[in-house]
């Protein structure tokens, strides 16, 4: 879908909430294994963050981190036409947990997983191979990924035969490390701009996310 296309469909979105609704219906739709509450959750996350300025997404990515990293926890979609554009493990940080994620930081060197919303910006090679770089956008909750180079990679420890040794992924340093396998096409896919939201049962950051408590949705209500 084309950008101008896709800056259409989100103004669309943000003047109706009731729009928003049927987008986060559609993509519950494609994914029925994902919690429709954690879809609902970064629907709202992008619905504000296109109220509030940032260029509108043509992709949106979902990390579910209440799920165990021995689980498919990430869903990637197509907001144009709400298709499912891979399904795929993901890991976690080393200090976040075993195979569950029980622990977040965004602190440099904590060597831990952060959740919230991101975007996605360009890629370079590095000591991970091909990976893309991630821009938190929640201040004092991911905004230091940039600085920490959480990015997203490929991983040899991201598979389902490290599950079956270990009955959990390896982890990262606290990069959303995919399938080495996959990782190329979906960061091709995620690169330049697209939406990344990463969710967790805490009840801080759902009480006192700009995203999930937007003035602009709050107010159209």
């Amino acid at each position: 879908m084309h950008r101008h296309l896709a800056a259409f469909l989100f103004a669309c979105l943000c003047a109706s909430p009731a729009l928003a609704a049927s987008l986060a219906e559609r993509l519950q739709s494609s994914a029925p294994d994902a919690n429709p509450a954690v879809i609902t959750l970064a629907v709202q996350a992008l619905q504000c963050a296109t109220a509030n300025g940032s260029a509108a997404p043509e992709k949106l990515a979902v990390i579910d981190y209440s799920l165990p990293s021995s689980q498919r926890r990430l869903w990637v979609f197509d907001i144009g036409s709400g298709a499912l554009l891979f399904h795929e493990l993901v890991a976690h940080g080393r200090n976040s947990g075993e195979d569950a994620t029980t622990h977040f930081s965004n602190t440099p060197d904590s060597r831990a997983t952060s959740f919230g919303l991101f975007r996605t910006e360009g890629t370079y090679k590095g000591s991970n191979g091909y990976s893309l770089r991630l821009a938190g956008l929640e201040s004092g909750v991911n905004d230091k990924a940039m600085e920490r180079a959480i990015v997203m990679h490929g991983a040899p420890y991201v598979n389902e035969e490290v599950v079956q040794k270990l009955g959990r992924l390896g982890r990262s340093w606290g990069c959303p490390a995919v399938r080495a396998g996959i990782a190329v096409q979906m960061i091709d896919t995620l690169k330049g701009g697209q939406l990344l939201f990463s969710y967790y049962p805490d009840k801080a950051w759902l009480a006192s996310s700009r995203f999930l408590n937007c003035p602009a949705q709050t107010a159209s209500r």
